[in-house]
Formats: structure tokens, sequence, C-alpha cells
């Protein structure tokens, strides 16, 4: 999927907005700065929601994609 060291993982499958960034944001506020969390989804707006999350918070979209009904994002912690 991608080539990035993961150091977390957030399941998100079945879960609609705005749940999917709530959890997100909770789990992302747990981690430290540097580290990487996979978010797995399957509800379609997360494909706004989720870039948006981490411009306006300043965090890094790594990567993205999707594989089959799920869509996949692949997060750096910012310092903010």
């Amino acid at each position: 999927m991608f080539d990035c060291k993961v150091d977390n993982v957030l399941d998100t499958q079945g879960l609609y907005c705005p749940e999917p960034v709530m959890l997100l944001h909770s789990k992302i506020r747990d981690m430290s700065v540097g580290e990487t969390l996979l978010v797995e989804a399957t509800d379609p707006s997360t494909v706004r929601d989720i870039p948006k999350f981490c411009m306006f918070l300043g965090h890094e979209l790594l990567d993205h994609g999707q594989e089959q009904d799920v869509f996949n994002y692949l997060i750096r912690k910012g310092s903010t």
C-alpha cells in the first residue's frame, strides 16, 4: 500500500461523517510529532475532510489511495 513506515493505524471503516475526523483528531492528539498514522475509512466524505483537516491543523498528508471501498490516508503528525 504505502512505502513509508506506519507507526499507528486508525480503522474508521463503517463510520460516517463526522465520526472519522473526530476519531482522527483524538488519535493524532495522543501521538508524538513526526509519527505516522494510517487511517482506513469507507466514508467518501473523508476524501474532502481528511486533507482539509491536515492542512488546517498543520499535519502532513503523505499519501492517500483507495483499495476497493476503503480509502487510505497516511498522515505525519505536525508540530502544531
